[in-house]
Parts: structure tokens; sequence; C-alpha cells
């Protein structure tokens, strides 16, 4: 079955208009992600273009060339702005719609106006440097691993290409003064890359979006709400994995002396924020391969690997006096120490026998009168 240039026009604005839906009632699913609200509005716009170019001679040309034009230039803009939002930049409206207003200054010049070859460079360039700048956005937001990431990047980045090489072609290969469209084979062209890009666009921000929610979720399973630190779960898993890869390691156990106290005589906000300091502190002041988790209450853990007896003694003392050393202000009778059981590991330890022997370690600190460091016996560990 032959398509003539219009019926393939109408297909692709159908279809670009049709994503945008999609991307819309994605969005009242998920009204926090204002992304894809961006890139369902730049999609609706987006299908004015084949719309008008379908339509050449039977609406006035304003409509056609200057109007559809300048609202698929703010399409793009849009799309390069959602990109924006989804890495959670500013959104900055005036520069997603600097491509169109330029465009429509332009327009008012006969010159530019009267020649194809000057509207077609210009609109391919502002399209290649929205596309290829949000490309640039994904890329630089990598370091959230997120599996359609690559995807995004390649779409846009090929989108772009595709526009920079429309650029040359054009130079060396002026259209006909007076040409119609219809007749160009850039019109099929078009199509095709308006079609391919919509879709190819769609599946890949919502996959996106998808991803970001499923890690999440993730993330909050596996993390303590108050401090921010592994949970228990989370915590055990990783330092039993952990533990089966490195020869030697520290677990320390933390529990926070008379911290009922603490929420008796200054109330349960005090003693969370107490909390949330202790992991802060001790976040700064541990190596970056260091793992902490909250076991519950006030009892949190942290596994050194690699840490040798002196260092992870040494790690202990050094944030026990910190913490003891902390003073607010605001509150001058409110006292926080810590005290600090450690037990050490050889050759692939199971990390319940350690935890146990942590514990018990973390009992002669305790009964030994508090704010104090105990280590675990060496020779149980062998």
């Amino acid at each position: 079955m032959h398509l003539d240039p219009a019926t393939l026009l109408i297909v692709s604005s159908v279809m670009t208009l049709l994503v945008g839906t999609l991307f819309m009632l994605s969005w009242r699913q998920a009204l926090s992600s204002r992304a894809l609200a961006l890139w369902g509005v730049a999609h609706i716009l987006g299908a004015s273009r084949p719309g008008g170019l379908a339509l050449r001679g039977q609406i006035p040309d304003l409509v056609s060339i200057a109007v559809s034009n300048a609202v698929v230039l703010a399409a793009y803009g849009l799309i390069w702005s959602g990109v924006r939002s989804f890495e959670g930049r500013p959104i900055r409206i005036d520069l997603a719609l600097a491509g169109a207003a330029i465009w429509c200054v332009l327009c008012l010049e006969p010159n530019f106006y009267g020649s194809i070859e000057a509207r077609i460079i210009y609109a391919s360039a502002v399209a290649a440097v929205y596309s290829g700048d949000a490309a640039v956005e994904f890329w630089r937001g990598r370091r959230e691993r997120l599996a359609s990431r690559v995807v995004a990047v390649t779409t846009l980045g090929l989108h772009a290409a595709f526009y920079l090489l429309r650029i040359p072609s054009t130079l060396l290969a002026p259209p006909p003064p007076r040409l119609n469209p219809l007749t160009s084979p850039w019109v099929a062209i078009l199509c095709f890359v308006t079609l391919l890009f919509s879709i190819a666009l769609a599946f890949t921000c919502m996959a996106l979006v998808k991803e970001r929610a499923e890690r999440e979720q993730r993330i909050a399973a596996s993390t303590d709400p108050l401090t921010g630190v592994a949970n228990r779960r989370a915590f055990a898993s990783a330092a039993q994995a952990a533990l089966a890869s490195h020869r030697h390691a520290a677990l320390l156990l933390f529990d926070l002396d008379r911290f009922k106290a603490v929420n008796d005589i200054h109330g349960h906000a005090v003693g969370d924020a107490v909390l949330m300091g202790f992991c802060a502190m001790v976040a700064s002041l541990l190596p970056r391969e260091a793992m902490l988790g909250r076991l519950g209450g006030e009892e949190f853990a942290c596994l050194l690997p690699d840490a040798s007896p002196a260092e992870a003694l040494a790690r202990a003392e050094e944030l026990r006096r910190t913490f003891a050393g902390l003073a607010v202000p605001e509150l001058p009778s409110l006292r926080v120490t810590v005290s600090i059981g450690i037990a050490l590991a050889r050759n692939g330890s199971d990390f319940e026998m350690l935890m146990r022997r942590a514990d018990a370690a973390l009992y002669v600190a305790k009964h030994g009168g508090r704010d104090r460091v105990a280590v675990a016996d060496l020779e149980h560990a062998a």
C-alpha cells in the first residue's frame, strides 16, 4: 500500500499526540514527577509540526511555517526542561522558550522568512542544541545507576546528530525556491525520525521514571528512616558479604549511654536529634569503606574492613571522645556518651558469631562504667 507524504505526516502527528497523552496519563499517576508533565506537553505541542506541513497550502503560510515551527522549537525546549527536572536541576523556562522566541523575531525579517535554507538551518540548530544538551544532562546524572540512562543518552544524541547532519546537507544541496515541502525527500525522513524519536523517548523516559521509583523503594526498604543509615537487615547483609571478601575486619557495636533519660528529660525531638547527630559524627570520622547501620533504638554497628586491632581501637576511642565532647549551647544540661564493643574478624568469620562477641564486649563496657571501649577476647576469636 502506497502512502503519500501527507498521509505520513498525519500519521506522525497522531502518533506524537498519542505519546504526549500517554506521558500526561502517566503524570496523573505520579504527580510529583514534573518531568512527565513537561514531556507530555512537549509531545502534544510537537504534534503540530507534521500537521502544519501536511496542510501546507490549505492554511495560511504564517500558521504552517512560522507558528507551527515556533511551537515545535518550544517543544524541544520543554523536553530539555523535562530532563533537567528529572535530574533535579532548576527548570529554565526562559531558556526553554528562547529558541522559539528568536524564531518568531527572525520570521519578522523578510530575508529570513523568505529563505528556506535559513529557516531549515536555524530550526535544525535549535533542535540539535536542545536534544544534545538533554543528552548531556542525562549523562551528568550517571552516578544514579539507572538501566535506561544509556539508552536515553543515545536516543537524544542520535536525534541531535540527525539535525546537525541536516545543516551541511541543506548548504550543499539547497532546496529549490518555492519548493512544495510534500515533494521533498526530507519529509519522509522527518516522518520516520519523528516517529522513532517520539516512541523511543516515551519508552525510555517512562522506564527511567519507573527505575528511579523502584530504586527509591529499595533504598527505603534498606534504610533507617530517621538517621538515613542502613537498617539492621541491610547492614547484616552488607557486613556478611564484606566478611566473605576480606581476611581482616573489625565490628564495632555502639550503645548510647542512658539514652532513655535523654528522651525523658529533654523530649523525643532532642533524642532523635542526638541519634541523627551521632550518625553524622560517625560518618564524618570513619573511612569511606566503613559500613554503618542502626540495629534498633540507640544501638548502632559499624564494620571496618581490613582494620587492624590497633586501628579499630583508635577509631573507637576517637568516636567515643568526640561524642562525649559534643555540647549544645541551648541545652547546657545535655550530656551524651557512648559505650563501644569491638570484635575482630579473621579469615571469613561468621557475622552472627562476630555480633555475639562484639555484644559481649559491649556488655563489659556498659557494666564497667559506660563511656568506654572494650575489646572481645582475641583468643576466643581464634
